[in-house]
């Protein structure tokens, strides 16, 4: 049996929030979030796909659980630049510290040095995260169904509301889907990869796009690498692609993104 990367990586969140309440309570976090309600639209930009039929969530990711190191010497002010110059709709920031080697500065670097959304992306657990990603400066976070009760992904829907940042809502199974129905959620993000094993499938958002209800919009999540990827996933109706290594991992990210956008060689 392979190794459950899911497990470890919330084991490790739940010491690490546990610990972050030691130095900050939540109730202090909260009041701070309350005053930071201007956030840059997240799932409102994604709505167009009438002059611009692919929207991508750029990504700035280290490394992962089973790549190991991807790019030790990422500057996230730098990639950020890159990611508004080479077309992306908005820019995903991993946080997570220790399997994926990110911080919240890389977030408030991306932000600062960019004028598009930024999306919180982190195993969130808590309404203290929540809180704290408000504070930082987050427009939006990841909610991952499996890793969440129906009630927990309802109320966290419910305060991001409050706090008026978006939520990117992911699943990967049917399971998944019938957990979030009736949440609220809009933004989903359909992850081609088993959390569990870090195994990836692209026919995954192929096949789970169509459960979705009517006014729900699918973002096709992992092993995205190539137009080919991209043209194969848009037969399900997909236009958005959340995708990672593929553009920390180019020569030239600015060029690899107008070439997923655009009919160009990818560099």
């Amino acid at each position: 049996m392979g190794i459950d990367f899911l497990s470890q990586i919330i084991e490790y969140k739940q010491h690490l929030v546990t610990k972050q309440k030691h130095y900050r309570s939540e109730s202090s976090l909260r009041n701070d979030a309350e005053k930071c309600l201007v956030h840059r639209p997240f799932i409102k930009p994604m709505e167009n796909i009438e002059n611009d039929t692919i929207h991508i969530i750029a990504e700035i990711k280290r490394a992962s659980p089973s790549k190991g190191m991807i790019k030790a010497d990422l500057v996230a002010a730098d990639y950020a630049e890159s990611y508004e110059r080479g077309g992306a709709s908005a820019i995903s920031v991993l946080t997570e510290d220790h399997w994926f080697k990110g911080s919240i500065a890389d977030l408030i670097d991306a932000r600062e040095s960019s004028t598009l959304p930024i999306l919180r992306k982190d195993f969130t657990i808590s309404t203290y995260q929540i809180f704290e990603s408000a504070v930082i400066g987050a427009d939006a976070i990841l909610l991952i169904v499996r890793i969440l009760s129906k009630n927990q992904l309802k109320d966290y829907l419910d305060l991001c509301a409050e706090l008026n940042i978006d939520a990117l809502v992911e699943i990967h199974t049917q399971e998944d889907i019938d957990k979030m129905k009736d949440s609220g959620a809009r933004l989903i993000g359909i992850n081609n990869r088993n959390l569990k094993s870090f195994d990836t499938d692209i026919d995954t958002a192929i096949n789970l796009k169509a459960g979705l209800a009517p006014g729900q919009i699918p973002v096709a999540a992992s092993g995205i690498a190539t137009k080919d990827d991209i043209e194969k996933t848009r037969t399900a109706g997909i236009h958005h692609f959340l995708i990672g290594e593929s553009i920390v991992r180019s020569t030239n990210p600015e060029k690899f993104l107008q070439s997923l956008k655009k009919e160009e060689t990818v560099f």
